[in-house]
Order: structure tokens, then C-alpha cells, then sequence
């Protein structure tokens, strides 16, 4: 097996993240906009839950340190009889209501592996108070703080979903909280086109990948986040696709939403009730911003083998590149990786997997992990 620095060094990262072109082209629309339409550049005061003109409060919050609110959802075993607790991070334009890996965990492995499982809203979405400040870091703060007001112990496990991998990257950060956690899973996390260590040839194929509007939207949110409240907002050309709802999945993602249904009818308004820019655009915003640290970077936080990352992806991925993923389990030896065949971003609807994801999380140790 190849050393961490000859994997590390395979491949060299251009020393500027570009698709340089086009950030002057944004430069001029941002220009000819800004003079035009200053007044929808602004986006509108989030409707803060609980206020005179808000959505009402009907989950349980906790209070954090910055005054902010954080609405939460509790899962499994009641917290004082499980073994094992895992902090669920959801996706963009979802909720804590959408912690598929609880609800499609076998209730037979809940008893068995002793599982408690906490979803919570992440900033701006739903019921939690939004984070204008947002960053990886702040989501890390925002989960360590969640673990210890309710009284879940000094480690925990954390699984990230989609655009949750901003938060599931910062977890293992060795300035911040590796010390806390017992595992971690990221799922089809999403990938940074601008980390600064991925290579331009790497991070342009990924890129190329999107498509055109999601292309334009991701330099927007990277070159002029104050322009992504109308870039998403405004009929003369498709925004985000994420921000419209209409995005462009693989075929094995279409029947798993065909089976399955409208599954999310019964909260689907309230994802974004506060707003779509401190949701949807802050995710953008942040996911494709610059990082207080490049996930390259890391190091395993587990050199005693006390604990293991894992990164689940599907080979027919339409939003999240599988190259991207490959490549970052190459440069990252100690990430386990476990591609999906002939599956899209949401291969965990599948029966069974939720039920193998989690048990690898949790039960897996050196012999057992499977590559």
C-alpha cells in the first residue's frame, strides 16, 4: 500500500481555483444588476419561528450559547437506555424530519445495536433559528452543543448526508471536536469545487459534471454570494436547480422516487418556511465557499483504531460526482470508502442499506471493514 504522502502527491493541486473565465462575467451581470434591480437584490427578513409573523414553534429546542435556537427530533432507544447515539446531519431543502436512517433503521438492530439517533434542523431551515454567519466551523459548534445539552456523553457517533458533509468534514477536524466523536459516515457528501488541494483538473471535471445552470449558480454562490438571493429568484434564466426543485437525477434515483412516492408531503412547506435564503442559498453559500480548512488536509482522528470514518456513494450519482469521491478516498487512505453500483444519490432508499450503513458505523473494526 502507498504512503500518505505519495498518495497525498499523485496528483498536484493547481494553485488557483478557477473556472476563471467566467467570475468576470459574473463581475459585470453582478454590476448591471446591482444598478437595476437594488431593490430585489436584498433578500427578505427570514420569518424567525415563534415571532408575531412566524411559523409557530412545535419541536423541541435548545437554547445555544449565541441565543440562537436549534429545533431537534429524538429517534431510537430513549437517550438513558441506548448504547450507541448518532447525530444525523440532513441534506439541503431537507429537515430533521427527513433522518432516514432512523426511520428506515430495522427496529430489530435499534434493540440490538442499542441505538438513539438525534436529527436536528440545521440553521435557517424549519424551526432553527438562521445563522447569518454560518460556516463549517459554526455547524461543529452547533452539534457539540446539541450533544452536551442533551446529556449524550463525551462521544458520539455523527452521520452527514449530502450537503450534512459540511458539518461531518468539520467534526474531524483535529481543532475541533475529534475528541468527541466514536465514528463517523458521510453519504454522497457534497464536494467543494474550490477546496484549494483538489487538483484543477479534478475539481473542472467535477464541475463540468453539474449542470449549466448549476454551474453558473455554484460561481455565483463562490464570486458573489450577495447576488445568489436574485440569481435564484429571478425568471429570465434557470437558478439553481436545487432552488427550484428540479434537478436532474439518474434513473435509479427516479424509480426509488417512483416507488416510493411523495414521501415528504407532509412537511415539505415547512423546510423553507423561513425563507429560501437562509436555507437553500446559505447552504450554497457555504458549500462553495472558502473553508476554514481543506478536508485533504485531515488527519485521521482515529490512530488507535478507536473509532472509523466511512464514505458511502453511488457510482450513478447525478448531484454529487463519484470521481470527486474517488479521489478524495485515494488521498485519504484512512476514509473507508464504499461505492454503491448502478445507484444515485439516494441509493440508501434501497431496502437494506440503511440497516448496512449504520451497522458498518457502528460495529466494524479492522478486520471486518470492508473496502
Amino acid at each position: 500500500m502507498a504512503s500518505d504522502s505519495s498518495r497525498k502527491s499523485s496528483l498536484k493541486p493547481s494553485s488557483r481555483k478557477s473556472f476563471l473565465f467566467p467570475s468576470v462575467v459574473i463581475v459585470i451581470v453582478g454590476i448591471i444588476v446591482a444598478l437595476t434591480y437594488q431593490s430585489k437584490l436584498k433578500p427578505p427578513q427570514p420569518k424567525l419561528c415563534g415571532s408575531s409573523s412566524g411559523p409557530p414553534i412545535t419541536a423541541p429546542r435548545i437554547k445555544l450559547q449565541d441565543g440562537r435556537y436549534l429545533a431537534y427530533k429524538e429517534h431510537g432507544l430513549p437517550r438513558e437506555k441506548a448504547n450507541r447515539k448518532i447525530v444525523f446531519i440532513h441534506g439541503s431543502d431537507c429537515c430533521r424530519h427527513d433522518a432516514v436512517f432512523a426511520t428506515l433503521l430495522s427496529p430489530d438492530l435499534v434493540e440490538e445495536l442499542g441505538v438513539y439517533m438525534v436529527s436536528f434542523d440545521r440553521p435557517g431551515y424549519c424551526e432553527s433559528d438562521p445563522h447569518p454567519s454560518r460556516t463549517p466551523r459554526s455547524l461543529v459548534s452547533d452539534i457539540e452543543e446539541l450533544d452536551d445539552q442533551l446529556s449524550l456523553g463525551s462521544k458520539f457517533y455523527v452521520i452527514g448526508k449530502s450537503m450534512g458533509g459540511q458539518a461531518a468534514w468539520g467534526c474531524l477536524n483535529l481543532k475541533y471536536i475529534p475528541h468527541r466523536l466514536a465514528g463517523v459516515t458521510l453519504v454522497a457528501p457534497v464536494v467543494n469545487y474550490y477546496w484549494r488541494n483538489l487538483p484543477l483538473n479534478v475539481s473542472t471535471e467535477g464541475f463540468n459534471f453539474q449542470q449549466k445552470r448549476d454551474q453558473w449558480a455554484v460561481r455565483v454562490a463562490h464570486y458573489a454570494p450577495w447576488l445568489i438571493y436574485w440569481w435564484n429568484t429571478q425568471k429570465w434564466f434557470p437558478g439553481s436547480s436545487i432552488a427550484n426543485r428540479d434537478s436532474l437525477l439518474s434513473q435509479s434515483d427516479r424509480d426509488i422516487i417512483s416507488k416510493r412516492g411523495y414521501t415528504r408531503k407532509p412537511h415539505w412547506a415547512e423546510v423553507r418556511q423561513q425563507g429560501i435564503h437562509e436555507s437553500i442559498n446559505r447552504d450554497m453559500i457555504v458549500g462553495f465557499g472558502n473553508w476554514e480548512f481543506d478536508p485533504l488536509d485531515l488527519d485521521n482522528p482515529f490512530l488507535n483504531n478507536e473509532g472509523f470514518v466511512h464514505l458511502w456513494q453511488g457510482d450513478e450519482d447525478m448531484l454529487v460526482p463519484v470521481k470527486l469521491q474517488r479521489y478524495l478516498a485515494h488521498q485519504l487512505p484512512w476514509v473507508h470508502y464504499h461505492e454503491v453500483p448502478r445507484s444515485g444519490h439516494f441509493f440508501h432508499f434501497t431496502k437494506g442499506v440503511v440497516d448496512n450503513i449504520v451497522t458498518t458505523l457502528l460495529t466494524t473494526d479492522t478486520d471486518t471493514i470492508r473496502q
